[in-house]
């Protein structure tokens, strides 16, 4: 099972993945519900952490200092996913695709192996994080879709930027912490501390 950290804590389970995408319901007068959505998306993260002597005052600073500015870390996968990823390196997108896109192809190229559904991805040259909705299986030398949530944010356009797919510890989550919990620190037995539940929300 991986083990991801917040700021050198361990982030205790069970945590809690949302995604953020206003969607706006109207019933007609026959009863029919027409349901919108604005085409916005963001990843919302929550979590307990526990901290040790040699890193309370990074607990304590974390909760209470730069609040506004944005911060990086390992987007945490889910434990079958993070169990039966065998792609290894970062497989170049083979073909442009535009902004609004959920399929992006693949180029199977040099590498090889097993990017389970349900994987947080994201692309070399945006920030955005993904979530892949099918099974990519490189095994030969046949390009393959790559099925996406939410659509690209941004195009991907193979002769600018020639992106890559970056999954596993790679797929870097950029947020800015919520201030609407726990600011402080609370100490259990003056060696175990927790800063209570942390909400990271993706910044976009």
């Amino acid at each position: 099972m991986a083990i991801y950290y917040y700021n050198g804590a361990k982030i205790l389970a069970p945590y809690t993945i949302v995604s953020n995408e206003p969607m706006f319901d109207m019933t007609t007068i026959s009863l029919k519900t027409q349901r919108a959505s604005q085409g916005h998306q963001r990843w919302e993260i929550s979590f307990g952490t526990q901290y040790e002597r040699n890193n309370q005052v990074d607990g304590l600073l974390s909760a209470i200092v730069d609040l506004e500015e944005t911060n990086t870390m390992i987007m945490p996968q889910l434990t079958e996913v993070a169990d039966n990823n065998t792609l290894t390196g970062s497989p170049l997108v083979a073909a442009d695709a535009a902004s609004g896109a959920t399929s992006v192809t693949i180029d199977a190229g040099v590498y090889s192996g097993i990017l389970p559904k349900g994987s947080f991805v994201k692309f070399s040259d945006h920030d955005k994080l993904y979530i892949t909705t099918n099974t990519l299986n490189i095994t030969g030398s046949t390009d393959q879709t790559l099925n996406i949530y939410p659509g690209l944010v941004k195009a991907l356009d193979i002769s600018v930027t020639s992106p890559t797919l970056v999954t596993g510890n790679n797929a870097i989550l950029t947020y800015y912490r919520s201030i609407d919990n726990q600011t402080g620190i609370t100490y259990t037995d003056g060696i175990l501390s927790n800063v209570g539940t942390i909400t990271l929300i993706e910044a976009i």
